[in-house]
């Protein structure tokens, strides 16, 4: 079979651990393909996560690797024998390769960190709101309802994780996206999302100024090994997946911080009298009267 031309994020991250482990190992190209019996440019097509590597080819490279038994060595078995698919497929031919690769990554996560600051989370959106923001790029789409609908199908990884954090900033709350019908729906998702107890819901005031990083959107999905954990940034026309561990480091920080300065996440299950003045719950009912 020859060698892929598009591989999914995925295969390029195993093919990219791969590569770390063989060099931290101090292995070259034509050691490797002699221990798989292969030549040198099949070692690179498997580093670019261009070719797969057999079941029995993968534990001999871990072995020669040192990598040793554990999460990470369970974690890169696994992802060398997973086929792929899964319900994104059918959404191939009007979706790119970037949101089939997210939503691939949100399904292998264990929880997920959301910052966002002029939207809400996609995993928390109504469909009127997803309408709405995806009609405001591409109203005219023959496609709208498929990207939609696409949307609305990533939200089912919300009852497999074992945590979902998002920290939302007061002006995506307050930009008005379709009308206020549509926003008075979409903030009383946010709380009604909230009532799940492994479901974190923050929002970030004007009133606590600026914070550099809250200008840019990104995620972070945590696995069963933090040698795996990824970073995701989107840009106006593009996004990218980084699995750097000092990368990912930074922005865990910054999550944090972001988090710590924000206001105290949504308690749907407080009784009214028992709220603080100033949380999260407080500014989305504030939000809900001046959209009476």
């Amino acid at each position: 079979m020859p060698p892929r031309t598009t591989p999914t994020e995925r295969q390029r991250r195993l093919g990219a651990e791969l590569r770390k482990l063989r060099m931290k190992a101090r292995l070259s190209g034509d050691d490797v393909a002699a221990l798989i019996d292969a030549d040198r440019s099949r070692v690179s097509h498997i580093e670019a996560g261009r070719v797969d590597v057999p079941r029995n080819g993968m534990y001999k490279l871990l072995r020669a690797y040192g990598c040793e038994d554990g999460p990470f060595f369970d974690a890169l078995m696994a992802m060398a024998h997973d086929r792929g698919k899964g319900w994104w497929d059918e959404y191939g031919d009007v979706l790119a390769r970037r949101a089939l690769d997210l939503a691939e990554l949100e399904s292998r996560a264990e929880s997920i960190r959301v910052h966002e600051p002029s939207a809400i989370p996609g995993m928390l959106q109504t469909a009127d709101y997803a309408r709405a923001v995806i009609a405001s790029i591409d109203g005219d789409h023959p496609h709208l309802e498929r990207w939609v609908q696409f949307r609305l199908d990533r939200q089912q990884v919300l009852n497999d994780l074992s945590g979902y954090h998002a920290v939302i900033h007061e002006s995506a709350l307050r930009i008005r996206v379709g009308t206020p019908a549509i926003m008075r729906k979409q903030l009383l998702r946010l709380v009604e999302v909230a009532r799940l107890a492994h479901v974190t819901v923050q929002i970030f005031p004007f009133e606590r100024g600026p914070y550099s990083p809250h200008g840019r959107s990104f995620s972070l999905f945590c696995g069963p090994t933090p040698q795996l954990d990824t970073l995701y940034r989107e840009h106006p026309s593009s996004a990218e997946f980084i699995g750097d561990g000092d990368r990912v480091a930074e922005y865990d920080k910054l999550f944090e911080k972001l988090a710590s300065l924000a206001l105290a996440p949504i308690d749907p299950a407080a009784a009214p009298e028992a709220q603080g003045a100033c949380d999260s719950l407080s500014l989305i009912q504030h939000l809900l009267y001046e959209l009476r």
